[in-house]
């Protein structure tokens, strides 16, 4: 019942250098600099600095609502209007294309701070994760295995894919240019809200991905480097609540109604006039539970320091499992359970776990879930299929659940709890 052992990985080959992207990102700064330099702040139109901060903001709000809560992790559902407002003002960030970036975005949740399969690692360092990453095209191996059905099947994202280019440079340095005509200050309009303003929306947008994993708070876990910072909540409209990313399908920063997050009231407005629906939110519960796990481990930390002792708290998963008064099923039992139309069925840690009614939750999808049910044939994780596939009736999930497909976190650990409805002999 139990999956075969993993043959050790292979060591993934040296990643090249990204010739074209690392000319482009220097160049666009040696340009800026110099420019500025050449036409400092004074000289130019107050319309022309405004300009340049809604333009920085506007983009920031099309990676943030649309690539991040959007696409990356489905926390909402909404109209072609939005979604076409979302690709464009995405794509004048300069930050690749709703599909690269959502795929890429994915996979660094999955696995991380893993050294060889997170894209911007903080445990790689500081200067990798907020810059350095951008100048390799690093082989992501395990990037065949995120779901990307729901990307593949939104013609916004297919078309903004294709075109990402062309738009990307209209959006970035065309539409600065053609606005500031219109208060005879196109030049410096390309200054200030094409290259300056590039430069706010790449580093504000990096700084969630190296400042966000070094410098913080970890009110909700610390099963990762995530932080929460609130100076960088003010500069990324909102993103600066990273430890909360703890529940990723949430389309909110944070649970309280003072948190910083104009993206969370965007997203709101947009529900307000009928172009968003299905705001998902992680349920209280679960984020109190988080809140008074970090706790308790907070309050043990400081009694070790003071006497010693470090036995305070518990993961609570041992004494769930000795206290367990639920059914006893054979393994006959589970699999007939499984054969149940629509019911997926896990087998974890010696118990059946029934995520059926968190399938449409799962931040990974729903078909991640299917793919390591009791009855599932095959796997399509690619690299991963020899540890998902037993040769038995009944297989379980434990490798992919336990770091070989993700590395989860208490508050999953604790759903996953929840969901269980048997244990199998």
């Amino acid at each position: 019942m139990h999956a075969p052992e993993r043959p050790p990985a292979r060591a993934p080959p040296p990643a090249r250098i990204w010739w074209s992207n690392g000319i482009f990102f220097v160049g666009t700064h040696l340009a800026a600099v110099v420019a500025v330099f050449l036409r400092p702040p004074s000289e130019v139109p107050w319309q022309t600095l405004l300009f340049m901060v809604v333009l920085w903001q506007a983009a920031s709000m099309g990676i943030t609502v649309g690539y991040h809560r959007l696409y990356s992790h489905r926390a909402f559902r909404a109209a072609w209007p939005v979604r076409m407002a979302v690709a464009l003002l995405g794509a004048s960030a300069f930050q690749g294309s709703i599909k690269v970036r959502s795929l890429r975005h994915r996979l660094h949740h999955r696995f991380t701070d893993d050294p060889t399969h997170d894209p911007y690692a903080a445990t790689k360092g500081l200067l990798w994760s907020h810059v350095g990453w951008i100048f390799y095209k690093s082989r992501y191996e395990r990037l065949e295995s995120i779901d990307q059905d729901d990307l593949e099947g939104d013609i916004v994202v297919r078309m903004q894919h294709k075109y990402y280019i062309p738009l990307a440079l209209m959006m970035g340095f065309g539409l600065p240019i053609i606005a500031g005509s219109l208060w005879n200050d196109p030049m410096g309009s390309f200054v200030y809200a094409g290259l300056v303003a590039r430069l706010l929306i790449w580093h504000c947008t990096f700084l969630v991905n190296s400042l966000a994993h070094w410098d913080g708070l970890q009110p909700y876990s610390d099963d990762n480097t995530s932080k929460s910072n609130l100076v960088l909540a003010l500069l990324t409209c909102g993103e600066g609540n990273h430890n909360f990313h703890s529940f990723p399908h949430d389309f909110r920063s944070g649970p309280s109604p003072l948190d910083w997050d104009p993206s969370k009231w965007a997203i709101i407005l947009l529900r307000s006039l009928g172009l968003a629906s299905g705001l998902r939110r992680a349920r209280m519960e679960e984020i109190r539970a988080a809140r008074e796990y970090m706790l308790r481990k907070k309050i043990t930390h400081i009694h070790v320091h003071a006497d010693g002792t470090h036995d305070l708290y518990m993961s609570g998963s041992e004494e769930e499992d000795d206290a367990w008064g639920g059914p006893v099923w054979t393994v006959a039992e589970l699999a007939a359970h499984a054969q149940e139309q629509g019911r997926c069925i896990l087998l974890l840690d010696g118990y059946a776990v029934d995520a059926s009614e968190y399938l449409a939750e799962h931040p990974g999808g729903a078909l991640l879930l299917r793919r390591y049910a009791i009855g599932a044939r095959t796997s399509k994780d690619g690299a991963d299929a020899d540890a998902t596939s037993t040769g038995k009736a009944v297989r379980d999930a434990n490798w992919a659940f336990h770091g070989g497909i993700n590395k989860h976190s208490q508050a999953a650990q604790r759903r996953m709890r929840q969901l269980r409805v048997a244990r199998v002999q």
